[in-house]
């Protein structure tokens, strides 16, 4: 893309092959998904994220290793790899403190260099995650990208224990999906929130014990009559929707959770203080995940525990045509990007 727009501004053509410079690893994408921020957003305006003209989007993509440059030893040619796109900036007081995945200044693939909307790209070689070489690559991309940000908000940031009860919202779409099944793995019980009936439907096939459609019933009331009268013990946020978050915040029970990461639905919403501090709750934000994050997440997916929810899987050169279904938001679970073998 050279400017921002709609779809129409995507366009398919032959660029240069990059090259590893050092610390650095080519890879030959065999897949990429399509993510509702950091690629509509960003393809739409910039999204306010430092974008520099041309890109190529994809913060995702998976695919073999063709190359490595000078100084890389962990990762070797040949290896299936995909890409955690978050690159760290290594200077911050997190970095520096070994909390990477709390980086003030994170950059991004496909945001802040070229990302994987392409036959090959270029990464950090501490972007690159190892995969099974069983596993597939449609499905890698959906697990590294959203299964570690919903196992460090799960187990680190809400410290998610057994027998405890979670509210997921968004239960339907890429992150809320792996919420539900961590949530279930970590022995925890799953209200899931969806936007419509096939969105319940599906939240119910992922181990949900109940489902409310909150776009036809008044989510709080509903949470309140699945639980007795309780609340959940914690909520899973990534939708951010003005309307929806207060009745996410009032399901609670006191001493329960609110973590989120997730803005789709607007960002700006409302908080009860009062009820924050006379039910004593707590509300953490937390993007990104720890190596063991990523570790959980793909021997979960190698022995069947986890599993990715793909919609659809389109060729690169329709690209445009992928991010207009996505923006009529008439998917569940994502729609994912194959260059041509």
């Amino acid at each position: 893309m050279e400017r921002f727009g709609g779809p129409e501004v995507l366009e398919y053509r032959d660029v240069p092959t990059p090259q590893a410079d050092r610390g650095e690893v080519l890879i030959r994408v065999r897949a990429v998904t399509v993510n509702r921020t950091l690629d509509l957003a960003v393809r739409r305006d910039g999204d306010n994220r430092g974008v520099t003209l041309p890109l190529v989007l994809g913060t995702d993509p998976s695919g073999i290793v063709e190359a490595i440059g000078e100084g890389v030893t962990r990762i070797k040619v040949g290896d299936h790899v995909a890409v955690a796109g978050s690159v760290r900036c290594g200077a911050c007081k997190q970095c520096l403190a070994g909390h990477e995945e709390d980086c003030s200044k994170p950059g991004h693939v496909g945001v802040h260099r070229w990302g994987g909307y392409a036959e090959y790209v270029v990464v950090p070689e501490r972007n690159a995650i190892r995969l099974p070489k069983d596993l597939a690559f449609p499905e890698a991309s959906v697990i590294v990208r959203h299964a570690p940000t919903a196992w460090n908000l799960l187990e680190n940031k809400a410290e998610l224990k057994a027998g405890e009860t979670v509210l997921v919202m968004g239960a339907s779409g890429a992150l809320g999906s792996m919420g539900v099944q961590i949530a279930r793995i970590l022995g925890a019980r799953v209200v899931a929130g969806a936007g419509s009936e096939a969105g319940c439907a599906l939240a119910r096939d992922l181990g949900a014990e109940h489902a409310i459609n909150y776009r036809a019933a008044r989510l709080d009331d509903a949470v309140m009559a699945c639980t007795e009268g309780r609340g959940v013990d914690v909520v899973f946020e990534n939708i951010s929707d003005p309307d929806l978050w207060p009745r996410a915040f009032a399901s609670l029970a006191p001493s329960g959770r609110l973590v989120t990461a997730g803005a789709h639905g607007g960002g700006i919403v409302a908080l009860d203080c009062r009820r924050l501090y006379h039910r004593r709750l707590k509300v953490i934000g937390g993007a990104g995940a720890t190596p063991s994050n990523f570790e959980s997440a793909l021997g979960a997916a190698v022995d069947g525990r986890l599993r990715a929810v793909i919609d659809r899987v389109m060729p690169l050169e329709q690209a445009a045509a992928a991010h207009d279904i996505v923006d009529r938001r008439e998917v569940l679970g994502k729609v994912v990007l194959t260059p041509a073998a």
